[in-house]
């Protein structure tokens, strides 16, 4: 009896023991093939990790080479800069001396059309006193009078009609007032003491003029 117990204690610690090393059994390839997963996946995340450094490296190369051609862009603007500015400076200045000058002499064309009339008032004043003759004298004014007359036209100045004219303020300038007979002549320009003149469509000076009343 005692032996038939000790034969089935036996049998149990065996069988017990086999249940261990079948486990032990199964369980060996899961375990490797978990590590060999592991193993994959650290291998994957070290190329993953390269790849991303080297995308980065290129980025950085462009961004370098983009603001390098930025600058270079900046630099030739400022450059044109410099030069433009400095030629608007020289153009102004030389407008500016330009104006100036024509500002001087302006009138140089129209004071050389003058002096041949003036030399014709020095030589009348010089014959004034020793000539008999008041006709030529007579005659020599009214040549200089002419040709001032026609310097005025060529220059587009011409006189102002007032005369027997009804009373303009925007062509005269009444300096008396006089008492008339005639009811026709009531506000109208009796008389022009001074003429007046238009330069083209312009009025240059206003005629002094007597008005009617």
């Amino acid at each position: 009896m005692k032996k038939k117990r000790d034969d089935h204690e036996e049998n149990g610690q065996k069988n017990q023991e086999q249940s261990i090393d079948n486990k032990t059994n199964n369980q060996g390839p899961e375990t490797s093939q978990a590590d060999s997963a592991a193993d994959q996946a650290s291998g994957g995340s070290s190329v993953s990790a390269s790849a991303n450094e080297a995308a980065e490296e290129a980025s950085a190369d462009k961004l370098v080479a983009q603001v390098r051609q930025t600058e270079e862009k900046l630099a030739e603007m400022q450059d044109r800069y410099i030069r433009l500015s400095a030629e608007f400076d020289n153009y102004r200045k030389r407008t500016l001396r330009e104006k100036m000058e024509m500002s001087k002499y302006a009138g140089e064309n129209l004071f050389l059309s003058i002096i041949p009339l003036m030399d014709d008032f020095d030589r009348a004043l010089s014959h004034m006193d020793t000539t008999t003759d008041c006709n030529a004298m007579k005659d020599g004014i009214l040549l200089i009078y002419n040709k001032f007359s026609e310097f005025f036209k060529q220059n587009g100045i011409k006189e102002i009609e007032s005369l027997n004219t009804d009373f303009n303020v925007d062509l005269n300038e009444a300096v008396a007032k006089v008492a008339v007979d005639d009811d026709s002549k009531k506000g109208k320009v009796v008389d022009v003491v001074l003429k007046g003149y238009y330069l083209q469509d312009k009025v240059l000076r206003f005629a002094k003029v007597v008005v009617g009343e």
